[in-house]
């Protein structure tokens, strides 16, 4: 491979990992206008594990997996795509697409909380403080416009961020077993034993909780979910793989500042909804608090910075 031949596949992957996970909050989004959150997850996850397992057995990798392995999978697809992702879809019926992804894009704060105050594994940097001190001023910019409303619509969109929230945490959880957890399997495989796992058990829970009969089998629910899959779930986590196998770790983690200015942008070009100044103000504040975090992270771990970070991959 030529240098010039190189520099465009990076350019190009970065350029489906920014857009394309940028756009599946807009996806899920129409989704649930049809589609319950767990008819959704269930849909989209028993469509794309099976096949991407299916293609990672005929491309030679390796699926077979143990006991433990199959336990291990199945807690961090779970967290990952059973709640975390859920969350997002469930919080998506009632705040926009473009807020949602800017409450997600503070995980990465999440993930470092979790390993630094919850399982104590070092301690936090005054660069990483100061971010999650950013984090915290740029959310209440965010939330001031519904804390203050006192309206109906206000307090509705309170809750899809307190499930947003939820839904992170899990997503943080999960990320930071995930980077614990020796699988026998790649990461490729993994990735689909987890969205077929997942499949199966939102498909359970939509069952139980009578989701299915409250789904609306239309078109574009369809399509969204079928958007989620190939461009979500396969072309741009793809993409991201290749990138995390070219390319150093810190520049590929800054997709996690593109991904919600693409989603607001989407969201307001699409959908029509509304960008305000405190939402201009809160997603400047986020993504420099994002920042700040991810760099401190990064230093303070750079024995592990050739390991896939999966903390906010869309899947």
């Amino acid at each position: 491979m030529t240098a010039e031949t190189h520099r465009s596949r990076v350019a190009l992957c970065f350029g489906l990992v920014y857009v394309l996970w940028g756009s599946t909050y807009l996806a899920m989004r129409i989704a649930v206008r049809d589609f319950p959150p767990y008819v959704a997850g269930a849909v989209r996850y028993l469509a794309a594990g099976p096949v991407m397992l299916g293609f990672c057995a005929l491309s030679g990798r390796r699926i077979r997996i143990n006991r433990q392995d199959l336990v291990r999978l199945l807690g961090i697809a779970v967290l990952l795509l059973s709640l975390g992702n859920i969350g997002v879809l469930w919080g998506e019926e009632y705040v926009a697409s473009g807020f949602a992804a800017l409450i997600v894009a503070l995980l990465p704060i999440w993930v470092v909380i979790i390993e630094t105050w919850i399982l104590r594994d070092g301690r936090m940097s005054r660069q990483g403080m100061l971010g999650l001190g950013f984090g915290i001023i740029g959310l209440l910019v965010l939330l001031w416009p519904r804390l203050t409303a006192g309206t109906h619509l206000g307090h509705m969109e309170l809750i899809g961020t307190g499930i947003l929230g939820v839904g992170s945490f899990c997503w943080a959880l999960g990320s930071v077993f995930s980077s614990r957890w020796e699988i026998s399997v790649g990461v490729f495989s993994s990735a689909a034993w987890q969205m077929t796992l997942a499949g199966f058990v939102n498909a359970a829970v939509a069952a139980l909780a009578g989701q299915f009969r409250h789904a609306r089998w239309t078109a574009p629910a369809f399509e969204s979910v079928g958007y989620l899959v190939i461009f979500g779930s396969w072309i741009g986590y793809s993409a991201y793989i290749w990138l995390l196998e070219h390319v150093p770790t810190p520049k590929v983690a800054t997709y996690t500042y593109i991904n919600p200015i693409v989603a607001v942008f989407l969201g307001w070009l699409l959908l029509k909804e509304n960008v305000d100044g405190y939402m201009l103000v809160g997603t400047a504040i986020i993504i420099g608090s994002v920042a700040l975090v991810n760099s401190s992270k990064l230093r303070s771990r750079e024995s592990r910075v050739n390991e896939p970070d999966l903390s906010t991959s869309a899947l």
